[in-house]
């Protein structure tokens, strides 16, 4: 027997990509295209077996011998890959450093060449060596000749040589004086001793580089007390902090003892956009030794931000996948 009583159907992930579609269409924020699609199976256990400090130096093997056009060919797969979806407007950070030299972004301005009628795409350099050793600094120099935004890494250098805050100051008197963005990795890790967000904000007042600084991940805020979050947040908004975040890179955060408020491993934007500050969506690593089962799909990523979060606010979650990621990537 029929009901009498007609049910009505809402499908929110339809929804959801309408408006984003009449917004302008999806923004990945933050993806490194020239390692994209380099895991096999082979090397699958890499993932599993090593922290991510680990791998910055792993992933080498993968670089070193890389030609212009294989870095081309990655960065093209990708960049189709975001076009397939309705990506209109993609930032990736590229590497420049000892190892690959500039051969990645060699490729990467060739590829920008090829779909610029398709899609526009904005590139940051990862500084995965640092840039404090004279080489990793080399090749930081070379790569701010031809990056659009200044890209930054300071656990590296903290961690080689105790110079973190070096490392930020480095990166911001050098985009202030190229007058470019920066876009900062910072508290990737999950735990409250990372602190890296509440140093950005204080270098970004110190160089007067407010509303030109991007913090990437800034999961580890979560990890702190209420009170200090807080703080945080109106230290963002003072320095016009805005801030990327990417789901699936860090939702597989392993297990630990560690006595902290309770908290999933996602950029806590349920406490951020409510105070103002702007939140972009990345992809991040695709498929590589990263993040080896990353597609790269925008949807996904959305679904586990608003799901992971309990974020519902439909509004917020559009600009989140497409104006705030133009205002991230200073287009």
């Amino acid at each position: 027997m029929q009901s009498k009583h007609k049910i009505q159907e809402w499908n929110f992930k339809q929804l959801l990509i309408s408006e984003i579609k009449k917004k302008g269409g999806w923004v990945n924020s933050h993806v490194h295209a020239d390692r994209a699609f380099t895991i096999t199976p082979k090397k699958l256990g890499i993932y599993q077996k090593y922290a991510l400090e680990q791998k910055w130096d792993i992933v080498d093997e993968v670089k070193k011998n890389a030609s212009v056009d294989e870095y081309y060919r990655r960065i093209s797969h990708a960049i189709e890959l975001m076009i397939s979806q309705g990506v209109t407007a993609v930032g990736s950070f590229i590497d420049v450093d000892p190892v690959c030299e500039d051969r990645a972004i060699k490729g990467a301005l060739k590829a920008r060449g090829k779909y610029k009628k398709h899609i526009k795409i904005k590139y940051i350099n990862q500084v995965l060596k640092g840039v404090i050793h004279p080489k990793a600094r080399k090749w930081f120099d070379i790569a701010s000749e031809y990056v659009d935004i200044i890209g930054g890494l300071p656990r590296r250098d903290e961690r080689d040589y105790g110079k973190g805050k070096e490392h930020l100051n480095i990166l911001l008197s050098t985009a202030k004086r190229k007058k470019k963005m920066v876009h900062v990795h910072v508290d990737q890790f999950n735990i409250a001793q990372d602190k890296e967000t509440e140093l950005l904000c204080d270098k970004t007042k110190e160089h007067g580089m407010e509303g030109k600084v991007v913090a990437i991940h800034c999961i580890s805020l979560a990890a702190h007390p209420i009170q200090y979050r807080k703080k945080i947040y109106q230290k963002m908004k003072k320095t016009r902090m805005m801030v990327i975040s990417c789901p699936t890179a860090w939702i597989d955060s392993k297990r630990n003892e560690v006595l902290q408020p309770f908290h999933n491993s996602l950029t806590p934007i349920d406490e951020m956009i409510p105070e103002g500050i702007p939140v972009a969506l990345g992809t991040d690593n695709i498929a590589d030794y990263m993040v080896p089962f990353c597609d790269g799909d925008m949807w996904s990523e959305l679904r586990l931000l608003t799901v992971g979060s309990r974020y519902t606010n439909f509004k917020q979650l559009v600009n989140i996948a497409t104006v705030n990621g133009i205002k991230v990537l200073g287009i």
